[in-house]
C-alpha cells in the first residue's frame, strides 16, 4: 500500500470516527471528496505497478542492447580505416579499406564530389609474403 492510500485510509476511518452525518449538506460533501481521494489513489497505484512493469521492461531491453553492442563492436579492432583528407576541398574523409577494392584507383569525396586519386602501397617487407596487397612479389 502506498504513502497516499494510508493516508486516504486514515482519513476515512476519521470521517467515520467522527460519525458525519450524511443528511447534511456538509456530510455529503465530505464524503464525496473522500470517495474521490480513494479513488485517485487507486489509479495512481496502478499507475505505479504499470511504471515497475515498463522499469523492468526498459532494463530487459538495455541489457540485450549492450549484449548486442558487445556483438556488433567486439570485432570494430578488426576493421581497417584510412583517414584522408580530400586534396580539394580539404576535409578529412574515413575511408573503410574493407570496402574499396584494391584494383580501385580513386574514391568520390563525399563533401565535394570530386575524384581522388587512391595510392595502394604495400606494406611487406618480405618477398614471400602471403598478402592480400595484390602485388607479385616476384616481380618487385
Amino acid at each position: 500500500m502506498s504513502y497516499i492510500s494510508e493516508r486516504v485510509s486514515f482519513i476515512k476511518g476519521l470521517a467515520e470516527g467522527m460519525k458525519m452525518d450524511d443528511s447534511t449538506n456538509e456530510g455529503k460533501l465530505l464524503n464525496a471528496i473522500i470517495d474521490v481521494l480513494d479513488d485517485m489513489s487507486l489509479a495512481l497505484d496502478d499507475v505505479e505497478e504499470i511504471q515497475d512493469e515498463i522499469s523492468e521492461q526498459v532494463d530487459g531491453i538495455d541489457e540485450d542492447l549492450a549484449e548486442l553492442e558487445k556483438v556488433i563492436y567486439e570485432d570494430e579492432d578488426d576493421f581497417e580505416f584510412e583517414e584522408i583528407e580530400c586534396p580539394y576541398c580539404g576535409e578529412d574523409i574515413e575511408v573503410d579499406l574493407d570496402m574499396v577494392d584494391e584494383d580501385a584507383e580513386t574514391i568520390e569525396c563525399p563533401h565535394c564530389h570530386e575524384k581522388i586519386e587512391l595510392e595502394w602501397d604495400c606494406e611487406c617487407e618480405d618477398e614471400g609474403c602471403d598478402c592480400d596487397c595484390g602485388h607479385d612479389h616476384d616481380k618487385e
